[in-house]
């Protein structure tokens, strides 16, 4: 029985994606001169944040998940980040593939606030295989994908910044409770406020924090309430 082996080759953001999406680039070796007639390959990817550093801005936030600085000895544990599928046609010695890799830009799920957090540099991702195997000669034999087969890649941070900006430019993304939802919708429809940015900056005045457009440098100038 050959071996399989995989690296990953490259990552890029998919333009044409209806939604977030990555596309890793998959190199496959299989030992010998055996034909795989076809490959039902799993991946689970995984972050490793103790395997980089971090400047003292992204350290500030990334507190909420790995705690004060002086605990991410024991705290940088691994987060999952996405799990994608793939059919890969038949080959025999070695062959490439694309691994689309839907995501998401919530800042509810752990991976996107750590991906949102960094600035610049790498992130270093593990790619851990699973699936089944179809090959040999004069028909087919069903091997498993071993659970130990893996490859590390450190996918460049502007990659993510890139398919995010594709989809939401110039955006955040904010989850909201319904009940929380209602009370702004009513809030925005009370003052004739034109925007949900005009809303939030409304409401940052009211209690006394600067608008957006002066934290941020804009000129486009705080949405005023209407009075009755």
């Amino acid at each position: 029985m050959s071996e399989l082996s995989f690296s990953c080759e490259g990552v890029t953001a998919d333009p044409y994606a209806a939604g977030p999406t990555l596309v890793f680039r998959l190199r496959i070796t299989a030992t010998g001169d055996e034909r795989v007639h076809a490959l039902a390959l799993r991946c689970q990817i995984r972050i490793e944040p103790a395997l980089r550093g971090y400047e003292p801005a992204e350290a500030d936030r990334l507190g909420d998940l790995f705690g004060e600085r002086s605990r991410w000895g024991s705290t940088l544990h691994p987060m999952r980040f996405a799990q994608a599928s793939v059919v890969v046609p038949g080959f025999t010695g070695a062959t490439e593939v694309d691994l689309p890799v839907p995501c998401t830009y919530d800042m509810d799920i752990a991976s996107t606030r750590y991906f949102d957090a960094l600035t610049d540099g790498e992130v270093p991702l593990l790619l851990l295989f699973s699936g089944t195997a179809f090959r040999g000669p004069g028909g087919f034999q069903v091997e498993p994908v071993p659970w130990d087969k893996e490859a590390a890649y450190r996918m460049p941070v502007a990659v993510w910044r890139e398919m995010v900006e594709q989809h939401f430019p110039g955006c955040g993304w904010l989850r909201l409770p319904r009940r929380t939802m209602d009370a702004l919708l009513a809030y925005r429809s009370r003052h004739a406020l034109p925007s949900w940015e005009a809303t939030v900056e409304a409401l940052l005045a009211e209690h006394g924090r600067p608008p957006v457009s002066t934290l941020f440098g804009t000129s486009r100038p705080l949405a005023r309430e209407r009075t009755p």
